[in-house]
């Protein structure tokens, strides 16, 4: 009986050395996109054989780190909803909370492209575009966001432009804790520049996180003269 209870610590232990080597490979692919497996190793504290026995190769090791990153997108998207906001609060609250995701995860949706291709990116962002999709009709239907797309057209779209602000972040060309992409899918959604900003800076004093915080003045999006979607 004594026996049986053995393998529990060891389980532990595996599960700790996986934690660490996840860590470590998201930490150390951020700094340098083509770290080898052995200097991960070394930054989590581990054999080599430690990690292969986890991961057999880089890309069983970015298809873990992208389970990750789509668990976590699956939290953000459940701290998004907030049934007391109307369609632009409700796409914002949306925008920022995947944003602290994708900034944690930003090299890796680059290197997903790049090592996994295409479908498996597309993948990891369908929940966030089917949510998105959502959000798109309930505001076109509110006439609030324009509707020269179709939502599901305009959902991807966003989601292409999220992504390509996180690669120029990745390159050094731009900075952005999240806020102006906001205000760039609202814009996008055809919200007047002004009432987006506002509609973002309202929201982010009632978001919760470490990112987020009440941003500069206290603007709100219906309390902008201009009305309606741009476009329309």
């Amino acid at each position: 009986m004594t026996q049986s209870a053995r393998p529990a610590p060891q389980r532990s232990h595996a599960r700790s050395n996986r934690a660490r080597i996840l860590e470590a490979a998201r930490r150390e692919l951020s700094a340098q996109p083509d770290v080898s497996l052995d200097e991960i190793a070394r930054a989590a504290g581990v054999v080599r054989r430690t990690l292969y026995g986890h991961f057999p190769g880089r890309t069983a090791l970015l298809e873990a780190l992208g389970d990750e990153a789509s668990e976590a997108l699956s939290r953000a998207i459940e701290a998004a909803r907030n049934p007391a906001d109307g369609p632009e609060e409700a796409l914002a609250r949306f925008q920022l909370e995947i944003w602290r995701v994708g900034d944690r995860y930003r090299m890796l949706l680059t290197l997903a492209r790049r090592d996994l291709g295409d479908e498996r990116l597309d993948r990891l962002m369908l929940p966030a575009t089917r949510y998105a999709t959502g959000l798109l009709e309930r505001g076109q239907r509110a006439g609030v966001f324009h509707d020269r797309l179709p939502a599901p057209v305009l959902a991807s779209a966003q989601a292409a432009l999220c992504l390509s602000l996180m690669e120029s972040i990745n390159a050094g060309q731009w900075d952005d804790d999240g806020g102006e992409a906001a205000v760039a899918a609202l814009i996008a959604a055809g919200v007047p520049p002004e009432r987006a900003a506002g509609t973002v800076r309202t929201v982010r004093g009632t978001t919760s996180g470490p990112d987020s915080g009440p941003g500069p003045g206290s603007g709100s999006g219906s309390g902008e003269t201009e009305t309606g979607p741009a476009g329309r």
